[in-house]
């Protein structure tokens, strides 16, 4: 769901569940527009019980994850987009009214 938000706004994914041994970033997309980079970390809750997805993405995840980016970057990719920017996002999924998720991107979150 979170894939398909961002292809109807103008990005490509580059990748899916990349990993390495420091971890996993959920998405890797790019900005055909602007070739900005972003690394997206996706929440899910099924009710609020546990608080909001975005809670769930802590200052120290944020960390990681911007650690995550520079390794990526650092490997280098064939055919590798041009990149200009990169940009950390979360992304939250909840549920909505009759059942449908809702799908809330905060862009820039690991500034």
């Amino acid at each position: 769901m979170v894939a398909q938000w961002y292809l109807g706004r103008g990005y490509q994914v580059v990748e899916r569940n990349w990993r390495c041994p420091g971890g996993e970033v959920d998405l890797v997309l790019v900005h055909e527009g602007s070739s900005t980079l972003v690394f997206c970390e996706v929440k899910t809750r099924t009710s609020s019980a546990f608080g909001s997805p975005f809670e769930a993405v802590t200052p120290l995840r944020l960390r990681r994850l911007r650690r995550l980016a520079g390794r990526y970057l650092e490997e280098g990719r064939p055919n590798a987009p041009v990149v200009r920017a990169v940009r950390i996002d979360v992304a939250a999924v909840r549920p909505g009214r009759r059942g449908v998720p809702v799908v809330e991107v905060l862009e820039g979150a690991g500034a």
